[in-house]
């Protein structure tokens, strides 16, 4: 069978089964919100498959481009003059949106006036689950990475895999993954209690802290959220919790619960050498220890990560082999401690980090990495509700670091909330710490006047919008 043949019976089963689930025949997908990661990896996969696919999203970005140029019809304006009309046929037409979109969104009023089929991103991946094997991992942080890590592990080895992650994979350079593997792995979202709609096979729990009180409310409800998450697990599935959550999990009689940690936990590591930049360890597992684990990405949160990722692996059938070369050949996700220069006179790398648990880890590893030398983090807070509700808890964090530079909050989806800016933030931060307060568009001439050691850029928002610039700048001084 050619290539070409090949492609042919992908589009062919893929059209057939979104005409099974939807009753219709489905040749064109519009997304509402289409720049964002997972929505983005959701077009990537029906784009591969033939389909039609257009949408809009707010703002140009680099991921938007690349969608562009990989097929997809986008449009940066809310209009509906806009939408292509292959995709005004309620017919044939399937409309995902995101839930950070408004409910008065022209263009999604528009869909559901026409009637249309509208579905949520997540209800998308549900059926995924349903139909595949879900590899399912949720948290408030480190589901990306140890996803991320997991499918490149099973996809070098011999059970290969389907992947939608959360992050934009170095391995692959996207963040999907297609293959004729009957597993899917899957970032499971907690905002609008998304993963609700899935139905794992197996799932990787690795943090419950506290997020998204604006939906959630209260900690309680938040817990409430991901206790019931687990329950969705599927008969004789399997979950892997980070050791210690205050979760308490409500699976189903045949569910096996297995639980993990950096040292102690079903899976853990043992014998641990961090050495000239490098990180080995052995993983101890109830299914059968592998010795020699080195981190292609060698930061230390990457050992807990590393030991969820492979548990999920290997208790899907990867060998110790497959365990060791896919830990060994992991190259990280993209502004997930993303190096955009390393060197003697100057380090400069961005991270998502946005929720003040990721931040203290992110300057934690930062500070391990280099203890002697300053260190400075432009911080641009995620979200109003979020910058009132942890304030004090992001300054806590940001303290560990030599000097901080705060910019305007990235409201996201949200209005302004009376009182909340990032100056919340500033003034809760140590006495010790270098501090200052800028627009985020002055970023460039800060980094054209100013000399660093190690800088660090950190935030869900669009500073890193501004690292191709900031790294030329840098490179310019040498």
């Amino acid at each position: 069978m050619t290539n070409a043949d090949i492609t042919r019976k992908k589009i062919k089963t893929t059209v057939v089964y979104i005409r099974n689930q939807h009753r219709m025949d489905i040749k064109a997908i519009y997304f509402i919100g289409a720049g964002g990661i997972g929505m983005s990896a959701l077009a990537r996969y029906y784009i591969s498959q033939g389909l039609v696919v257009a949408g809009y999203d707010k703002t140009r970005s680099q991921l938007t481009e690349r969608l562009e140029k990989e097929g997809m019809l986008l449009h940066y304006e809310e209009s509906i003059d806009e939408i292509p009309f292959l995709c005004r046929d309620p017919k044939s037409t399937l409309v995902v949106y995101t839930p950070a979109i408004p409910d008065n969104h022209k263009e999604l009023l528009f869909f559901r006036e026409k009637g249309f089929n509208i579905e949520k991103r997540a209800q998308v991946l549900g059926r995924l689950t349903r139909s595949h094997k879900g590899l399912c991992f949720a948290g408030t942080h480190g589901k990306t990475t140890t996803s991320a890590m997991c499918a490149h592990i099973m996809h070098q080895s011999s059970m290969d895999c389907n992947a939608f992650l959360g992050g934009i994979s170095k391995n692959y350079g996207t963040n999907y993954i297609l293959s004729k593997s009957d597993y899917v792995v899957i970032e499971a979202d907690e905002f609008d209690r998304s993963f609700h709609q899935l139905e794992p096979w197996m799932s990787v729990i690795t943090s419950t802290d506290p997020d998204h009180l604006d939906i959630y409310g209260t900690e309680e409800a938040y817990l409430e959220s991901f206790r019931h998450y687990t329950s969705l697990i599927k008969p004789g599935g399997t979950l892997i919790i980070r050791k210690g959550l205050a979760l308490k999990p409500d699976v189903q009689d045949d569910v096996t619960v297995y639980d993990y940690g950096m040292t102690e936990g079903d899976f853990h590591a043992e014998n641990i050498c961090i050495r000239n930049g490098e990180i080995t360890f052995d993983m101890v597992s109830p299914i059968e220890n592998v010795p020699g684990i080195k981190l292609g990405q060698p930061l230390t949160i990457n050992i807990e990560n590393g030991v969820a990722a492979m548990a999920m692996a290997q208790l899907n059938g990867c060998t110790p082999e497959e365990l060791r070369y896919g830990m060994k050949t992991y190259g990280g996700v993209d502004r997930r401690f993303d190096f955009k220069i390393q060197s003697d006179r100057l380090v400069f790398l961005s991270d998502y980090a946005h929720h003040p648990k990721e931040i203290y880890q992110s300057a934690k590893s930062i500070r391990e990495l280099y203890p002697e030398r300053k260190i400075t983090a432009v911080f641009q807070p995620h979200l109003y509700s979020r910058t009132r509700d942890f304030y004090r808890s992001f300054a806590e964090a940001l303290n560990q670091l030599d000097e901080v530079i705060l910019c305007d909050i990235y409201p996201a989806r949200e209005l302004p909330i009376e009182g909340v800016t990032s100056q919340l933030i500033y003034d809760c931060l140590a006495p010790g710490v270098q501090k200052s307060m800028i627009h985020v568009e002055d970023i460039l001439e800060i980094v054209k006047t100013r000399d660093f050691d190690v800088l660090v850029l950190l935030g869900a928002g669009d500073l890193d919008n501004y690292s191709p610039q900031i790294k030329k700048i840098l490179e310019s001084k040498k």
